[in-house]
């Protein structure tokens, strides 16, 4: 492994913890550094839309309001660059396991919502190198569990 590799690697990883910061903040124009303009974006598999960058973000700001208290844990990355050249490795296949909690609002506790929620799965990008770093033009989210304690 080279050093533009290693670059490549830890910026591909920060990039998952911008991911995490702006979903978990309610900062949501921090996605803007995530995703490319034309990215789509799939949460089907938790129940969600697929849509762009734009769209996305709107259900989210929309879905999470009621679960200020919000925790991604990302991990066990993996990236897989495209082509054996240096030309060819301005694309990569990352996965990366997520496990997220989501607590209600003082609102909803007061209304008898109990406990939190919990799930997991991988999330799945298709990230391009660009000018102002490597952003992801696609992500897929594969949800594996979900459950409600408290």
């Amino acid at each position: 492994m080279d050093l533009r590799e290693l670059a490549d690697r830890l910026e591909i990883t920060d990039l998952l913890g911008r991911y995490a910061r702006a979903v978990d903040s309610g900062q949501w124009h921090l996605l803007d550094h995530v995703f490319t303009p034309d990215a789509v974006i799939d949460y089907r598999s938790a129940g969600g839309i697929r849509g762009t960058r734009a769209e996305v973000t709107a259900w989210l700001a929309d879905v999470l309001s009621g679960w200020p208290g919000r925790l991604h844990l990302i991990g066990s990355v993996t990236i897989s660059f495209d082509g054996p050249g240096p030309g060819a490795r301005d694309e990569a296949a990352v996965s990366a396991a997520f496990t997220d909690t989501l607590a209600p609002s003082r609102e909803m506790v007061a209304a008898g919502t109990a406990g939190l929620l919990r799930g997991g799965g991988w999330y799945h990008h298709r990230v391009c190198r660009t000018p102002d770093g490597w952003r992801s033009r696609e992500l897929v989210e594969e949800q594996s569990w979900r459950t409600i304690t408290g």
